[in-house]
């Protein structure tokens, strides 16, 4: 029998596959052109078909949006957002009366627990210059006891997000970004919503962004939970090895979770290997989906739906569906109780 910790390894689709407790992952690497007064695509729009444009035609999507690319409001129930932008930013907003922009490495963790329905829109602010965007989103299950908490608006942003550095023998570098989990036993992690999964310690969730340089070598330690599943995607670089056997990227590579796994980009690449891995201790409850509502069981979707009809999860403070924050660069987020947060200040009030 096979002592390997590799399971599986499959080619990454769109979105990409994940496991219990995430439910959904997409990735986002959009070239965008330079912006126009209205912070959307300075370029024709012609061939696209507005409203659900995925072409990546000219390397770059509309998504949902019409003048700004984005997805313009909509709802979820039942479980959490974590959104990485690693380029470029973002608008929320939503039906709490929450508003942020963020990126250029923040972090958003939305707890929507009884139902949120937002925004994120892609403001393309340089008008001289492209607008590059690349982000993961990703969807973290809620327990049946979690599944109708407040809703949580949280934000990680990238100066104090936790980054860990490792050199090899041969001086190349292996740098980690801790989003969620602890890498090492010194780490202080920041705290993840009160009522997420990842709140619980025996759930050993870990959100990491993994870039080695070209010939590194490292290994990505074994975790802490027996249960714990894991999920390694390779989605930028030439070729790996892992614990011994080369794979090429685009892949998702399913680990044991109870081993640790030696990785070393080529020598012969002159390309980062970079890597998101996803790793938990499973819900194990049983999954119902509709679009957007992520249920226990049949009767809470029906309920679900006629919640939102109802109340429409607290009506929509904004002027439209897709709102933009303006030409200002500057990352920001407005809370529910009006509290305003900013990289590297204190809150404030306003």
């Amino acid at each position: 029998m096979s002592t390997s910790p590799v399971l599986h390894v499959k080619p990454l689709g769109f979105p990409w596959e994940t496991i219990d407790p995430f439910l959904f992952c997409a990735y986002h690497d959009d070239a965008y052109p330079q912006g126009n007064a209205q912070m959307g695509p300075n370029a024709s729009l012609t061939g696209r078909v507005m409203g659900t444009d995925f072409s990546r035609k000219d390397g770059w999507s509309m998504y949902h949006g019409s003048k700004v690319p984005g997805f313009p409001a909509h709802p979820h129930r039942g479980f959490e957002t974590v959104t990485i932008v690693r380029k470029g930013l973002i608008d929320h907003s939503d039906s709490l009366g929450a508003a942020a922009r963020f990126g250029r490495g923040d972090v958003q963790w939305l707890t929507a627990g009884k139902g949120v329905v937002h925004s994120e829109m892609f403001p393309l602010l340089d008008t001289a210059g492209p607008n590059p965007l690349e982000l993961f989103q990703i969807w973290l299950n809620l327990p049946a006891a979690a599944k109708m908490s407040t809703p949580h608006f949280t934000m990680f942003w990238s100066e104090n997000i936790p980054h860990r550095t490792a050199s090899d023998a041969q001086g190349c570098s292996t740098e980690v970004a801790v989003i969620a989990g602890r890498l090492l036993d010194d780490d202080a992690p920041l705290p993840p919503p009160p009522d997420s999964w990842a709140a619980r310690a025996d759930a050993d969730v870990a959100i990491w962004t993994i870039r080695m340089a070209p010939g590194a070598r490292w290994t990505l330690p074994a975790a802490t939970g027996q249960r714990t599943r894991r999920t390694l995607y390779f989605f930028k670089g030439r070729s790996v090895t892992i614990a011994g056997q080369e794979v090429h990227s685009e892949v998702a590579i399913e680990l044991r979770g109870d081993a640790p796994v030696e990785l070393v980009n080529s020598a012969q690449s002159d390309e980062a290997a970079e890597f998101l891995l996803l790793q938990g201790r499973p819900i194990a409850e049983p999954v119902l989906q509709y679009g957007p509502f992520v249920m226990n069981t049949q009767a809470e979707i029906e309920q679900t739906l006629a919640d939102y009809q109802r109340t429409r999860f607290g009506g929509w403070p904004w002027p439209d569906a897709a709102p933009v924050h303006g030409h200002d660069p500057a990352r920001f987020a407005r809370h529910p109780d009006g509290l305003v947060e900013t990289p590297g200040l204190d809150l404030s009030r306003t």
